[in-house]
């Protein structure tokens, strides 16, 4: 069975152990181990979680699957940026989902959670980055109608960049 929660601040801790994880899994092996580490001890820490839960722009949900937490999302609402003019935009931020669970599709079924979401919120797209050598995840995100409208350097590092496409829905 298939559940999706919106997370609250209780959920800082499960949701810095996920997301370590799942971005070790999908980007551990995209930069040298020095840089992966330092990232997530940063962007994944218990304390960055707790922030982001208290700012009511941000949106987390989790995907919990026989009761097990096994994935979550971050999207922001009303966000426009280079190659996305529309304000009424939902930034997508973060779509994981943990390696071991792939093979049942539930990125899938969290996806679809978002979008709807996200056009309850009256917004007019989505828009995300993803790593250019990610090749499952634009694929996933090309089946869903997404198409690349730019490219972004995203900072693992100050030493480190990884290319990324820019993508775009509409709705």
């Amino acid at each position: 069975m298939t559940t999706i929660l919106t997370a609250t601040g209780i959920d800082a801790k499960m949701l810095s152990e996920l997301g370590k994880q799942t971005f070790l899994e999908s980007h551990g092996h995209s930069a040298s181990k020095k840089d992966i580490t330092n990232y997530v001890k940063t962007k994944f820490a218990i304390a960055e979680f707790e922030r982001e839960l208290k700012q009511t722009k941000n949106h987390y949900h989790i995907l919990y699957h026989n009761e097990t937490p096994i994935g979550y999302s971050k999207l922001v609402l009303n966000v426009s940026g280079k190659n996305i003019p529309n304000k009424t935009t939902t930034k997508l931020e973060r779509l994981y989902v943990l390696q071991e669970y792939h093979h049942l599709k539930l990125g899938l079924e969290l996806f679809d959670y978002c979008v709807t979401f996200s056009k309850n919120h009256q917004q007019s797209g989505m828009w995300l980055y993803t790593w250019v050598e990610n090749q499952k995840a634009i694929s996933f995100y090309n089946k869903a109608g997404f198409k690349i409208v730019g490219s972004y350097d995203f900072k693992i590092s100050d030493t480190h960049y990884n290319p990324n496409h820019q993508m775009l829905l509409t709705y």
